[in-house]
Parts: structure tokens; sequence; C-alpha cells
């Protein structure tokens, strides 16, 4: 006999439900025996199906958050202006989405909604750093090589930590 899938392969082995010859390589072993992978239904688990409603909801649970989140983090920042203060308030914002993201989503995980979550930290930041000054919006950037390193660890933790709650 040979396999269904790969008929290259000798087999005494059957499908327990369907009968079809199934090779080591394609077995999968169920409670009830053997089975090919059709007859097995190996689907994906609920947790991880991701419909599109979910992710609309998560887009706009996450805009929502990185908008508030990122409004306190600019007034924190500039009220008390210590220079490694972003290295806890990044993982703090990257929690707080994460996890609202998550309830948003009633617990999914994905790589898409952690996704998601990861850029609606970077959003947070960049409205953190949003300054009004006479009427006109300035964004206030620093282009010293350590403050940029120090932004991107901060970055990088919140994103981290925010994706650590969606996978």
């Amino acid at each position: 006999m040979r396999c269904a899938i790969h008929p290259d392969v000798e087999t005494n082995l059957r499908c327990a439900k369907c009968g079809k010859p199934i090779c080591p390589k394609c077995l999968v072993e169920t409670p009830v025996g053997a089975k090919c992978r059709d007859c097995a239904g190996l689907s994906k688990l609920p947790t991880y199906y991701v419909s599109t409603k979910y992710y609309l909801r998560a887009v706009g649970t996450g805009l929502v958050i990185a908008i508030i989140c990122g409004l306190v983090w600019g007034v924190v920042v500039s009220l008390v202006p210590f220079f490694y203060l972003n290295l806890l308030l990044a993982p703090g914002v990257g929690y707080v989405i994460g996890e609202l993201v998550s309830l948003s989503v009633n617990r999914k995980r994905g790589t898409g909604l952690a996704v998601v979550a990861g850029i609606t930290v970077v959003i947070s930041y960049l409205i953190s750093s949003i300054r009004f000054f006479q009427g006109m919006i300035l964004f206030s950037f620093s282009f010293s090589p350590f403050y940029l390193v120090v932004i991107v660890v901060a970055l990088a933790l919140g994103i981290f930590i925010a994706v650590s709650r969606l996978r």
C-alpha cells in the first residue's frame, strides 16, 4: 500500500475513520486511534481564531488607549523632567495597552493583535512628544545619540510587554 498523501512512501497504516492509507508523517494520534489529518479535524484553538470584528475592536481600543496614555505620558514627562523616566513609562504604557486590547477582544491572542498593540505603543510615544507653543504644534525630539538610544530601548521594552500580553 502507498500513502494517499505521499505516494512514494509504503505503509500498512490506515485511517481509523475513512480507511485511507496513511504514512507515519501523515498520521494524527487521537484517543480512538490513528487518523488522517482530514478526519482528525485539526483546527485552530478558539483563542487564536480572530475575526475581522475583533481586529476592528483591537484597533479602536488601541488608538483610544494610545491617545489617553500618550497625553498622560506627555504631561508626566513635562512635569517631571527626569531623563530616564521614559524607561519606566514606556513599559507601563505597553502593559496598559496590551492588557486593555486583550480585554477588548475577549482575551484572544495572535500575531495580528500583537502587531496592533506594538504599533499603538509607538503612537502613544509620538503623542507624548507633542508640545504646544504659542498656538503651534511642535514635536519635542532630540537627535543626540544618547537620547535616541534611551528612547529606542524604552520603546522596545514597551512594545515587548504589549506584545507579550497578546502572544
